[in-house]
């Protein structure tokens, strides 16, 4: 038996280990979509049951000897190609983390997920954050423990951002959001010293149903493809994949509030073609893989707020919308429509926000987050310190939990450390953005009249088929010739909102 040919067979056998892993954490991600759509109120216990076994095999499966001897037997074989090279070198790197959490850690902290999310319905329910704050507490508690078990250097949150965005650290991010607060601060004074642009209208009622089949419209032509997903509803708008052939999104409605849906369609219609777009041939290995969540970020905001909010994309859908809604849109103009759409105002829902001022409120989350890791927040201060810092930040007053502390999902699954792949996010977006529409004869003229393939094929070829074989600093450098630069986005809104705002 050659060598070369034993390589072949031990890659084989690594890939169908690495397959077997991510069938059974799919499972876990198909009972963890219908716990947050269909599953009934009285199941919740037998489904954390459920989730903390899958989690247990998929955490005994990863870590396992055989496939560690196995990935440092393959790390050392130079008969790979550069992508398997890759594959078992990332591979091996999340084995030798993973090895690092002992079993009874990762069952715990899997029934503590399960019990946060409840808990935080409930207190969602009862508008009530101190149903809520307890589980939290220790939620908090574990996360702190990991932070142990994973090593960090400088501050322990270093260790939870590097989960999401690999390399990123708070010396990193207290710069950044330092730039949000000196360039975005004087363009929003300018702003605020405008008259404000109206959008009352899109407050006025918006029928279920003919919003929900425009939200599938959009994101059929936007490129989602819906034999290969599905959109349901749920709490909180999100994506989740089971593999690249089927990529699942879910919305909400507000029947009062016709940005609510429409613009979480095309967000989570961004993350969902990223999605689709992965290699299935890399299916459970590190470069079938999303690069990581600011890059996932870039292509949700990137087709929300680059695309979704522009002029270009509202003056191809902009006519069918009024006669959907002729009672309300009828007498409004494009111009107008565009401008309520961007509207810039401080507000309470991060969700919600205006992509100007949404980056205060991810940089507030930025500091709690900070503040819970090394211990000068607690569970207990978490309701006040919150709405403190919408005092000192946005100049808004909390009048209650669910507009306030409660209102995002992410504590409650233990997601600390994603919070600033949004700003991340948006960041990438506009620079990308930029780059297409230099690489990209027509870009604009296409979007402007409904053709969104030109850009799709873009993203397809430049963004999504390389999983994790970049860090998003590699494929940023890659794709725009340059390293993450804030000035693209500063750029894209000073041009943006002077002719909104007329400043």
């Amino acid at each position: 038996m050659t060598g070369s040919k034993s390589t072949a067979e031990q890659y084989t056998r690594y890939k169908l280990k690495m397959q077997k892993i991510a069938d059974v954490k799919n499972a876990m991600a198909v009972l963890g979509w219908d716990q947050e759509t269909y599953l009934p109120e009285k199941g919740a216990a037998f489904r954390g049951q459920q989730l903390t076994t899958l989690s247990t095999i998929a955490h005994e499966l990863f870590t396992e000897e055989d496939l560690g001897t196995l990935l440092h037997e393959l790390h050392n074989h130079s008969d790979l190609d550069a992508l398997q090279q890759k594959n078992i070198a990332l591979s091996l790197e999340d084995y030798e983390k993973n090895k690092k959490y002992p079993a009874a850690f990762v069952a715990e902290m899997s029934q503590t997920t399960n019990e946060c999310y409840h808990a935080w319905i409930k207190a969602r329910k009862a508008n009530d954050y101190s149903i809520f704050a307890p589980v939290l507490s220790k939620m908090i508690t574990l996360k702190k423990q990991e932070t142990s078990i994973l090593g960090y250097e400088g501050h322990p949150y270093n260790a939870l951002l590097n989960e999401y965005e690999k390399g990123a650290t708070t010396t990193m991010l207290d710069t950044i959001f330092e730039d949000v607060k000196k360039a975005l601060s004087p363009l929003l004074a300018k702003i605020e010293a405008r008259p404000q642009v109206e959008k009352d209208f899109l407050h006025k009622h918006y029928d279920r149903d003919k919003q929900w089949k425009l939200g599938i419209d959009l994101l059929r032509e936007m490129g989602y493809d819906l034999q290969a997903g599905r959109q349901d509803i749920s709490e909180h708008p999100f994506t989740t994949s089971f593999n690249p052939h089927d990529v699942r999104v879910t919305t909400r409605i507000d029947e009062n509030d016709f940005g609510n849906m429409t613009w979480s369609c095309i967000h989570e219609g961004g993350h969902a073609l990223y999605e689709q777009g992965l290699p299935a041939d890399q299916y459970g290995l590190p470069c079938g893989e999303a690069t990581s969540l600011g890059i996932h970020e870039s292509q949700s905001r990137l087709w929300e707020n680059n695309v979704g909010r522009s002029l270009r994309f509202w003056q191809h859908h902009y006519p069918r919308l009024q006669l959907q809604f002729s009672d309300n849109l009828a007498a409004v103009s494009l111009n107008s429509f565009y401008q309520a759409i961007n509207q810039v105002r401080p507000s309470l829902i991060r969700t919600e926000a205006d992509e100007l001022t949404y980056h205060f409120h991810i940089m507030i989350r930025y500091e709690i987050e900070k503040g819970l890791m090394d211990g000068s927040i607690s569970a207990n201060d978490l309701q006040h310190t919150w709405n403190e810092y919408y005092r000192q930040y946005l100049h808004v007053t909390v009048p209650d939990d669910v507009q306030g502390v409660l209102q995002d999902i992410h504590w409650s699954h233990g997601s600390f450390g994603y919070f600033p792949t949004y700003s991340l996010g948006s960041f990438y977006a506009a620079q990308f953005f930029t780059a297409a529409q230099k690489q990209v004869p027509g870009l604009d003229d296409a979007i402007a009249t409904g053709n969104y393939h030109p850009l799709l094929e873009w993203l397809r070829s430049n963004i999504h088929p390389f999983g994790r074989f970049y860090t998003s600093g590699e494929l940023c450098k890659k794709v725009t010739g340059k390293e993450l630069q804030f000035s693209y986005f500063m750029d894209y809104a000073e041009k943006k909102y002077a002719s909104i705002y007329n400043h």
